[in-house]
């Protein structure tokens, strides 16, 4: 692995981690405030510099710019219609709602995944009952693999899970809720995480070379 990689895991492996957190649970004051304490609109990691990763940076700047903690309750209204409810989300966050027919949780999607999982012997200790398939989680496995590369850079087996995990798991559908995300958000720190995110993404496959499989295939 050149600098430059490692760079780049080091910076997306951060990313992973914070994303993680913002897509898990309702924000917080504190969680809010922790973008601002640390300047996180401008200390977020340009990567390749692409339009996503601008515009998400911006939209974050301002958002950060005029944020007070008596504003809480608008981002989390924002993020319960995008990715809670009641009802149903406007950016549903688990995968088998895009990558099953009937369009449901659970589905054989994630059947497949859970097999994954156990075969790459990944678990997760939640605080409550989650599907496997929300994206959160994809983002914490992301983080657990990035690391594994970055303590040990010929670990084959981290990268093959990386590459199976994102080709076929992720990658085929999440640009769809981030698309959906940016559409429906109403304020600009969802915007910008979802702008960010994608750039995330992006990045993270191009580093690896990945080509994601086409939704329909799972179809």
């Amino acid at each position: 692995m050149t600098d430059t990689t490692t760079n780049i895991y080091l910076e997306l492996h951060a990313i992973a981690r914070l994303l993680h957190n913002v897509f898990l649970d309702y924000p917080t004051v504190d969680s809010i405030q922790y973008f601002n304490d640390n300047q996180l609109d401008q200390n977020w990691p340009v990567l390749i510099g692409s339009e996503a990763n601008q515009k998400g940076k911006v939209l974050l700047s301002q958002f950060i710019s005029q944020w007070k903690p008596d504003q809480i309750n608008e981002v989390k209204l924002d993020y319960g219609q995008l990715y809670f409810g009641p009802g149903e989300p406007n950016a549903m966050p688990w995968g088998s709602v895009y990558l099953g027919e009937q369009q449901i949780l659970n589905d054989q999607s994630t059947v497949q995944l859970m097999r994954f999982y156990k075969q790459f012997g990944i678990s997760f200790n939640l605080k409550y009952n989650q599907p496997v398939d929300h994206i959160a989680l994809f983002y914490s496995v992301i983080d657990q693999l990035l690391q594994k590369l970055l303590d040990g850079p010929t670990n084959k087996l981290a990268k093959d899970a990386l590459v199976v995990l994102l080709q076929q798991h992720m990658l085929p559908w999440s640009w769809r809720f981030h698309e959906l995300a940016s559409e429906h958000a109403n304020t600009q720190f969802y915007k910008a995480i979802a702008l960010l995110a994608q750039d995330f993404e992006s990045v993270l496959a191009h580093t690896m070379n990945i080509v994601p499989m086409p939704m329909r295939l799972f179809r």
